[in-house]
């Protein structure tokens, strides 16, 4: 888990990274996920390579994920969501509710979580696309209601680490 460690911080922000991490380590095919604020800041990351229980082969598979960070994940979990958003008010549309994008080495999912903060998974290109999509809508359900404006404050604060 990307942060500074769960030290101060509060149930709530503590609550989110227990299920962030849970989402990593439970659902197959997942290798890493971003939670991103509206305005496209990182609130959340999972680092699954980094994590100590995983299998050796699990975690060099894991490993392979977007290029240099989760913040890359942020980055384009961020772009799509801001895509998604603008063409479906071209095409009067609606609120998106989740996209994925499915590639020869993997798939990346969005999904909205609340007041514009989306949830993004990078997967396998083996994943299980309708397992993975019900457990981000249960992440979605449990952390919508949590992701204060407070809670992501905090969240911002403990990955920019002690100053």
């Amino acid at each position: 888990m990307t942060a500074t460690g769960t030290f101060g911080l509060s149930t709530e922000a503590r609550n989110l990274q227990w299920l962030l991490g849970n989402l990593v380590e439970e659902v197959p095919g997942v290798r890493s996920v971003a939670v991103v604020s509206s305005d496209g800041l990182m609130l959340l990351s999972s680092d699954p390579e980094t994590q100590q229980d995983a299998p050796a082969a699990d975690a060099a598979d894991r490993a392979r994920g977007p290029r240099g960070s989760s913040a890359d994940l942020a980055t384009i979990v961020s772009g799509i969501g801001s895509l998604t958003i603008g063409a479906a008010r071209l095409m009067d549309g609606g609120g998106v509710k989740q996209t994925m994008v499915a590639m020869d080495e993997g798939s990346v999912f969005v999904m909205s979580i609340s007041d514009g903060s989306l949830l993004g998974v990078h997967a396998t290109p083996d994943c299980d696309m309708s397992v993975v999509a019900y457990h981000m809508a249960l992440f979605v359900g449990r952390a919508g209601h949590v992701l204060t404006p407070e809670v992501r404050s905090e969240l911002r604060k403990s990955l920019e680490g002690p100053r």
